[in-house]
């Protein structure tokens, strides 16, 4: 631990021994990355971010660039590389790769020893003034590559050591003792997902001066297109309901989870956001590794260092305050924060991914070295819906930012359920984690394609995210932190701020998936505790957001100050970036009043309150000056209401509440919106339901029946309309949007009879699939 703090994680352009002898090759700063990913997660395990040939079983192209050697003469080549199944002693080297000198390919194979990160021989070369290097992957499945080392001295050996390899590189590299240090900031945020964008944009626009830091080259973390999970969790509700509008400009507007192109998550729009803010310094592909802490008895973060994963330019980032938004709570840890992090029932990481169905598919390359999976041993990959049927009040009424594809029936998906990792290390197991799941990808795409292939041929992996989705790691211990059970029980605290709407959602391995693999299972389930007020969300209280022992630290994100099970609401990404919110505007008040995040607790509680009851486009143009709202600031769409009130609704409504059921039907509130306080769904054999009615004026009315679609509703709901007519039964497909607004569908239009007992029924019977009752609507034509 004490190295990780101490490390200089050092790198550099491709540059030149000092000494000659040797010359040190970054590869994540090779000229020309060809088809080889920047890998940045495993900083702090390894030392290093490093090239990636993520090419899902097809060789991606060349990585290249030039060297220059001092002296000419023979160089043995060097490669610091790892087989990745190596630790499980797997059959096999999945990441095969070479290297290729002025265009001749050394014979060594690579990628294919040891069970971690190592020193490869790869051959001899003759070298003299610039010669070009290139990296020939063979596979496409993920072949790594950290550094390359040349030495004209023929008895020199890279050391095995962690902490030698890194003395060494910063040797060979020349890099200087200490970073340059910038200008001091109003606030550092460190981490650029939905958090960290939501904690700078909400201080830039109090006129703060914002260093926004992230080690990705793209902002939305979790919500990126690398990752591909949907951002939940309620906004723009509760006690300040202006709250999440911030957020509601960048959020994402994805038709699935994954998505049939990453290009759904719109990563440009994020950035675009945060660029139009004049006060925020923006540096991405810039990794935190190190915390200077002010000399004193206080204990007050200085600056965090900032490694340029690219071209290794080292940074201290000088700040006032400081806000951890890594989810890992980093710069708490390395600050000497307070931390807390589950021994057991610690969920895991998820890396999703898609297939396309392709009229040339090409073929599946053998994978021995993947796990031996039968159909039986996962779920079968989903049919994506069609945009506007999933995530549809996220969707309406914004601009998507992209066309769906027409085609939707072509791409399958491995969801959020493929994690692994419980109860595993989260920061040094990590890249251990993440390699799992790829085995567990493969193996299973491997299985569709031997075992079920008139129905997987022709499928092609269209995407499988190489950066992981991580849900819990270390928390940061606050003034306060909140129990679950005060969600529970409704405890409003005096600084309550952001409204968490998920429920307290934990996950643990899927015991139906679980037998091949019990002491690593790769399939998770969701566990579902209690909750309170979906509709307007509990208050989580300010004091959770800033570190109780370094006394300039915020944080916002899954890294809050809270225990596990309200960490299982808190954690989604929409929340997670309304604290980040209340942080920006936290941290002005500590900056404009010489305070600190405990003296906005205690003197300015007040403030916050007011600045929380702004609008999100509210900014000021310098610390003192007024708040005001631009004449450009962006209007957000109308709030989708996530229930309708049947007391507002035309005509007569009769709520499931209200209908006669027979047979076994569960309620549910996760499909919405919906009438009343809940719907109902079932299958049971022989089930049906009653909503009976009598109008008080005969004529012609038109019938409707509420529901909100999903693939495992019925194709063919049979709804039975009692009338003045008789009987008439129609067919519904429930697995389709409704035809009219807010989930109704117009059955049709019939005659009743005043005073006469009227009903609609609707049963299980031949329904193929869960029966969806909500609400029945009789409206006077």
């Amino acid at each position: 631990m004490m190295l990780r703090r101490t490390l200089l994680a050092a790198l550099a352009a491709t540059a030149l021994s000092t000494h000659a002898q040797q010359v040190w090759v970054e590869a994540e700063s090779f000229a020309n990355p060809g088809g080889w990913m920047l890998d940045t997660q495993f900083i702090d395990i390894m030392g290093s971010p490093y090239l990636l040939a993520h090419g899902m079983g097809t060789p991606v192209k060349n990585a290249e660039t030039d060297v220059t050697v001092a002296e000419p003469g023979s160089y043995k080549v060097w490669v610091r590389t790892k087989n990745w199944v190596g630790p499980w002693d797997a059959p096999g080297a999945p990441g095969k790769f070479q290297v290729s000198v002025n265009g001749k390919t050394l014979d060594k194979v690579l990628g294919t020893e040891g069970k971690d990160w190592l020193w490869q021989e790869a051959g001899s070369v003759e070298l003299k003034g610039t010669a070009k290097i290139a990296l020939v992957d063979n596979t496409g499945f993920d072949g790594r590559v950290d550094a390359i080392v040349l030495s004209k001295d023929a008895s020199f050996t890279p050391p095995a050591d962690f902490a030698a390899t890194n003395a060494l590189r910063k040797k060979l590299l020349g890099l200087p003792a200490e970073a340059p240090e910038t200008e001091e900031y109003d606030l550092v945020v460190v981490g650029g997902g939905y958090s960290g964008m939501g904690a700078a944009l909400s201080g830039a626009r109090q006129g703060l001066k914002v260093a926004f830091i992230q080690n990705r080259p793209v902002l939305g973390g979790n919500g990126s297109s690398e990752v591909q999970v949907w951002a939940m969790g309620g906004t723009r509700r509760g006690l300040y309901p202006h709250l999440g509008e911030i957020v509601e400009e960048f959020a994402d507007r994805a038709s699935n989870s994954p998505a049939a192109t990453p290009e759904e998550f719109n990563d440009k729009l994020k950035e675009e956001v945060v660029k139009a803010e004049k006060t925020i310094d923006l540096f991405l592909n810039t990794h935190v590794y190190a915390v200077e802490m002010e000399k004193g008895a206080d204990k007050k973060i200085r600056s965090v260092t900032g490694l340029d994963t690219k071209t290794g330019k080292e940074t201290r980032f000088r700040g006032k305050f400081f806000s951890d938004c890594t989810g890992h709570g980093s710069v708490g840890f390395l600050a000497g924060a307070t931390i807390l992090q589950e021994e057991k029932g610690r969920m895991g990481m998820s890396n999703m991914w898609v297939l396309k169905k392709s009229a040339n598919a090409k073929a599946w390359p053998e994978t021995p070295w993947a796990l031996d999976l039968k159909l039986e041993d996962f779920p079968a990959p989903k049919v994506m819906e069609p945009a506007g049927i999933k995530n549809k009040a996220n969707m309406t009424g914004y601009d998507l930012g992209y066309t769906p594809v027409e085609n939707s029936e072509d791409y399958l998906h491995g969801e959020w359920f493929w994690e692994s990792g419980f109860d595993q290390d989260p920061i040094d197991g990590l890249e251990r984690i993440r390699d799992w799941n790829f085995r567990a990808v493969y193996g299973a795409v491997t299985a569709l394609k031997k075992l079920a292939p008139e129905k997987y041929k022709d499928y092609d992996m269209q995407w499988l995210a190489y950066v992981g989705g991580t849900r819990e790691s270390r928390r940061i211990v606050g003034d306060l932190i909140l129990p679950g059970e005060d969600m529970v029980k409704g405890i409003v605290h005096p600084d309550a701020c952001v409204p968490t709407t998920w429920d307290q959602d934990l996950h643990y391995p899927k015991e139906q998936y679980a037998v091949k693999f019990p002491e690593n299972p790769f399939i998770s389930r969701a566990q579902f505790g209690k909750h309170t007020d979906r509709k307007n969300g509990y208050p989580v209280p300010y004091r959770c957001l800033y570190s109780k022992d370094i006394g300039n630290l915020f944080m916002a994100g899954r890294n809050i100050s809270v225990d596990r099970y309200a960490l299982g609401s808190t954690r989604v990404m929409r929340t997670c970036g309304m604290f980040g919110e209340v942080v920006g505007k936290a941290a002005w008040i500590s900056v404009r009043h010489h305070t600190t995040p405990r003296g906005v607790y205690e003197q300015y509680l007040d403030i916050l309150k007011d600045l929380m009851s702004q609008p999100g486009a509210m900014r000021r143009d310098s610390l003192e000056g007024p708040l005001y709202l631009p004449a450009n600031a962006k209007k957000l769409p109308e709030i989708v209401n996530e229930t309708l009130d049947p007391k507002k609704l035309e005509g007569l409504v009769i709520d499931d509440e209200d209908a006669e059921l027979t047979g076994k039907w569960t309620k549910g509130e996760g499909l919405k919106p919906f009438v009343g306080d809940h719907y109902s769904y079932g299958q049971d054999k022989g089930a049906s339901a009653k909503f009976s009615f009598a109008v008080k004026e005969s004529g012609d009315y038109e019938v409707r029946v509420y529901w909100q679609p999903h693939e495992n509703r019925g194709k063919s709901v049979p709804v039975t309309v009692l009338s003045a007519d008789g009987e008439k039964t129609v067919p519904v497909d429930q697995t389709k949007p409704a035809n009219g607004k807010q989930g109704a569908h117009t059955i049709g239009t019939f005659k009743f009879n005043a005073g006469e007992e009227a009903a609609v029924i609707i049963r299980t019977e031949g329904a193929k699939g869960n029966v969806h009752l909500d609400a029945v609507q009789v409206v006077k034509k």
